[in-house]
């Protein structure tokens, strides 16, 4: 019962987490990791486990994805579809071992990607580097996501600065609805693969639902500040963690 409570309310947070900024895989696959599960299928059921808040975030930002026209907003989940198949049977092909030594180096990187991404977006704006929206980002970043949802909320923020997109609500929007679809794909098929464990990923699913919906209100109110602070703290202590495990 304890196990399931740190499960639970991992993925409330969780939900929340990634409405508002990305990065709720942090506190999602090491409470499955420290529950016992192994690495491979403890991905898979974190990306199982964080796929129902996802809606949440998109239910709670529909007014935004109102907003963009439909073409391009088909043209985007065409490119997010095929990235998020190609990674998902990636992971299929990992091994526990495998995967466990890559962990550390994702977490890293995703956490570098989020610490200093407005540094790195403004740099490329002011030197005229922002790059034309097209399917060839947008599937890179999604084979990354299939692979490993860790951090994935936030590369895909990233990646919309660098199209020239500003408005953070908007950017939000369309990164819960990119993040939906592509957790969709990922539950498909790590569901027929038998990778998910199913009793912790219902569980975590009802609590990410609750936190994904309650977190659209609270990206609009919190300082970015705070938001930002709890996911790099979060990232940096997982980051360490897993190198630890990988190293020790």
């Amino acid at each position: 019962m304890t196990e399931y409570l740190l499960l639970a309310g991992a993925a409330f947070f969780a939900g929340m987490l990634n409405t508002v900024a990305g990065g709720g895989t942090f506190l999602t696959f090491p409470a499955l990791v420290y529950t016992g599960v192994p690495v491979v299928a403890a991905n898979a059921t974190s990306a199982v486990a964080v796929f129902p808040g996802y809606l949440g975030g998109v239910l709670g930002f529909r007014r935004e994805l109102q907003t963009f026209e439909r073409k391009r907003l088909l043209k985007i989940i065409a490119a997010t579809s095929i990235g998020g198949l190609i990674g998902s049977l990636l992971l299929l092909v990992s091994s526990n071992e495998a995967f466990s030594a890559v962990v550390p180096f994702l977490l890293a990187l995703a956490t570098f990607a989020f610490a200093f991404g407005d540094r790195l977006q403004a740099w490329a704006r002011s030197r005229g580097a922002e790059t034309a929206e097209g399917p060839i980002g947008t599937t890179l970043v999604s084979i990354y996501g299939g692979y490993f949802n860790g951090g994935l909320g936030i590369v895909l923020l990233a990646l919309f600065s660098l199209w020239g997109m500003r408005d953070l609500n908007a950017m939000n929007g369309l990164k819960n609805g990119l993040s939906f679809v592509l957790s969709a794909i990922s539950v498909v098929t790590f569901a027929v693969a038998g990778l998910v464990a199913w009793p912790q990923a219902l569980v975590m699913m009802a609590a990410a639902t609750v936190g994904g919906y309650a977190g659209a209100p609270v990206a609009r109110a919190l300082p970015r500040s705070v938001v930002r602070a709890v996911v790099i703290i979060v990232g940096s202590v997982m980051s360490l963690i897993f190198f630890a495990r990988l190293f020790g």
